[in-house]
């Protein structure tokens, strides 16, 4: 800690350059817990380092993804838990570089607060380092940036940036995407990181008492039930990938199935999913019966009990399944891909 760099001034003005300093000295031991081969996780300076290792990558792809946790941070403020949204934090970046088979390698945060208290800056950070462990990634560098006047003090907003790795012959490519082609839900720990805006209206979370036990959510409180962290897929599918060719996969986030599963249909194909098919969560019954939502616009706004979908030809599915339920993902057939025009059609 810099002991000489103090503004009387500064302070004055609502910035404590002191409580950064603090902010960086208790969050240390969690960055140091995300420390991989190549990555400096030692934080202070004014760039984040990384020496990849490419042995036996013949044409080295770097992808990039950014993004924040969105108005999910109401629910953190009105909880008063700062622990997990790091999670989300990390999970809306690197769950979106896997989709082009990139290994996450480093992460980089940004908190932006109305006021810095150092205890509640390194829960922030304690979940993203969590995050990072769960990717595999590092966290090798961040920004803390005090408000003052354009935030309210007990306020923070969060968001992350990922680069990862790939050989550019791996890279997931739609092209060999055929009619007949197998697509495979992995399922959601529950809402994730999005369609929140709309959660907070018809259910008025204002005004609920987030932590009383809920029936319909098993017993769990909605506060609880609403902060559980995004899902991390990218050890699993890294698993799948090193032994079944994929065909395309999707991150289910903002405009759910509507949105997300077609981008990663070429043209000419369509993807034909089968209702029944979907495990869809208990929240979002308590959602659609509260908010008195249709269903297109529950498909069309969350993930429903999906969090990612995967795509492999019919031959591949049954191992396909066998790695994922080895990893922990209880995976299961959601639905087929087949000649359309129409990019996704519920059946």
């Amino acid at each position: 800690m810099n002991d000489q760099s103090k503004s009387e001034a500064y302070a004055a003005a609502g910035v404590d350059i002191t409580a950064g300093y603090r902010s960086v000295e208790l969050m240390k031991k969690h960055i140091r817990r995300t420390a991989v081969p190549g990555a400096d996780t030692d934080v202070g300076g004014f760039g984040g380092l990384f020496e990849p290792d490419l042995t036996g990558m013949e044409n080295p792809v770097l992808v990039s993804g950014t993004d924040g946790v969105g108005t999910k941070l109401k629910i953190a403020f009105l909880m008063d838990r700062h622990d997990t949204v790091g999670i989300d934090c990390v999970a809306m970046c690197v769950n979106d570089i896997i989709c082009c088979g990139a290994r996450p390698l480093f992460f980089l945060d940004y908190i932006a607060c109305g006021r810095n208290v150092p205890e509640r800056i390194e829960q922030i950070v304690k979940g993203v380092c969590e995050g990072c462990v769960q990717a595999g990634c590092a966290l090798i560098g961040g920004e803390t940036a005090e408000h003052p006047g354009l935030m309210p003090e007990d306020e923070y907003d969060l968001a992350g940036y990922a680069t990862g790795i790939v050989d550019k012959k791996q890279i997931i490519d739609n092209r060999r995407m055929r009619p007949g082609d197998v697509i495979l839900a992995l399922p959601s720990s529950g809402v994730h990181s999005n369609g929140f805006s709309l959660i907070r209206k018809v259910l008025d979370v204002e005004n609920a008492d987030l932590h009383a036990p809920q029936p319909k959510l098993g017993g769990r409180s909605l506060g609880e039930e609403l902060l559980t962290p995004t899902r991390i897929y990218v050890k699993p599918v890294l698993a799948l990938l090193r032994e079944v060719r994929v065909r395309g996969i999707s991150h289910i986030t903002g405009g759910g199935f509507y949105e997300n599963i077609p981008r990663s249909i070429p043209d000419g194909l369509g993807a034909e999913i089968e209702r029944k098919n979907v495990r869809v969560l208990p929240v979002f019954d308590l959602i659609a019966e509260k908010g008195g939502i249709s269903e297109r616009d529950l498909f069309n706004t969350f993930n429903m009990g999906v969090g990612m979908s995967l795509v492999v030809a019919e031959e591949d599915q049954s191992r396909a399944l066998e790695i994922l339920h080895a990893q922990g993902v209880d995976a299961y057939p959601l639905g087929r891909i087949v000649e359309s025009a129409e990019k996704i059609r519920m059946i």
